[in-house]
């Protein structure tokens, strides 16, 4: 299948041949649903703990007799109905939210997320991604020329776009990382839960071979 192609004035300049094992498959939500959600919870980081009746400092001493006071039995004041005791069912960061994820099917719900963009006319190939002396306003110009066009409208909007750079080029990552609607990441590093966290996916022609089919 051909994609189109175009330069940093948003003009398009041509198509190239893209495989149609990755760019070319049908929507299989239950698989993007479950590796996305397994992608998130392995980058989920356990920080939330609470204390249980266990961990709880004093309440050693029965606060009062068992019987005669009128007063509702009770053992410690670590008990988690009483203000400053032990959390009950609260979260712990001893748990682990990690989840297996084989390769097939990362590789093949990766290619999911991307073959529906291209259908949904959310990807974008660029010819070449440059900015002169790695400036913002470069950068920005490329953006602003994109979403003067109606189905790339919403390009500068909330974390719309996602650049996936070919390799490791500092003056185009300097002069994109200040635009507050832009993620930068390289294209071999891609995965369905990144994927569908934007809504546009821009890609220089040459990154295109990070995804082998």
């Amino acid at each position: 299948m051909k994609v189109s192609v175009y330069n940093q004035k948003g003009e398009e300049t041509g198509t190239m041949d893209v495989s149609d094992a990755v760019f070319g498959l049908k929507w299989n939500a239950d698989l993007v649903h479950q590796v996305a959600v397994s992608l998130a919870g392995n980058a989920r980081r356990a920080t939330a703990h609470t204390k249980s009746r266990a961990d709880v400092r004093g309440g050693g001493k029965k606060p009062w007799q068992q019987k005669g006071t009128g007063r509702a039995r009770h053992g410690s004041t670590r008990s988690p109905i009483w203000i400053g005791g032990g959390v009950s069912h609260g979260p712990r960061n001893d748990k682990d939210y990690t989840r297996k994820v084989n390769k097939k099917m990362a590789k093949k719900a990766l290619y999911t997320v991307l073959s529906a963009k291209m259908r949904d006319k959310e990807l974008i190939v660029l010819d070449d991604i440059r900015f002169p002396d790695a400036k913002t306003k470069h950068a920005a110009h490329l953006f602003k020329s994109f979403s003067s066009q109606d189905r790339f409208s919403k390009l500068t909007k909330g974390k719309g776009a996602l650049v996936a750079l070919a390799g490791k080029d500092a003056s185009a990552r300097r002069a994109l990382r200040n635009l507050p609607f832009v993620e930068i990441d390289d294209a071999r590093n891609l995965n369905a839960h990144k994927l569908l966290q934007h809504t546009f996916l821009i890609l220089p022609k040459d990154a295109i071979s990070a995804f082998a089919s």
